[in-house]
């Protein structure tokens, strides 16, 4: 009987197939589960930071009157330097696969709070810094 090499190289590859099939232990399912109930809110978390965050920087930018002069252009402007912010850590999050939704509802919550932050965070630096007024 002859020694073939790819025949025992099979049979190699069967028994690791065979030991990394086995079944999961119980304790290690249950802290595998364990772990996926902390992260089950965390987009929503990050979500209601953000918000938080946005809420306190337009009290803050609001908090003096903003001048008369271009009210509405200067309103216009800084929300769009804020939706482009928000757009760029969007399309980075995307090319960092990071950006991924179960559902419709996370994506559009987590994608508003961080549109709301980056426009009240460019508000209160124009408004508050008075270099740009």
């Amino acid at each position: 009987m002859s020694w073939n090499f790819f025949e025992a190289l099979g049979m190699a590859a069967d028994a690791f197939s065979a030991v990394a099939t086995q079944p999961v232990k119980d304790s290690e399912a249950r802290a595998r589960k364990k772990g996926k109930q902390k992260d089950k809110y965390f987009t929503e978390k990050v979500s209601a930071r953000f918000i938080l965050a946005s809420v306190i920087l337009f009290v803050i930018a609001f908090k003096d009157p903003v001048p008369a002069e271009n009210y509405v252009q200067t309103l216009i402007v800084t929300s769009l330097i804020g939706f482009a912010i928000s757009c760029v850590l969007f399309f980075v999050l995307n090319l960092m696969e990071l950006y991924y939704f179960k559902n419709v509802f996370k994506l559009l919550l987590f994608s508003c709070s961080v549109i709301a932050f980056f426009i009240a965070l460019v508000m209160c630096v124009y408004f508050q810094s008075g270099v740009f007024i």
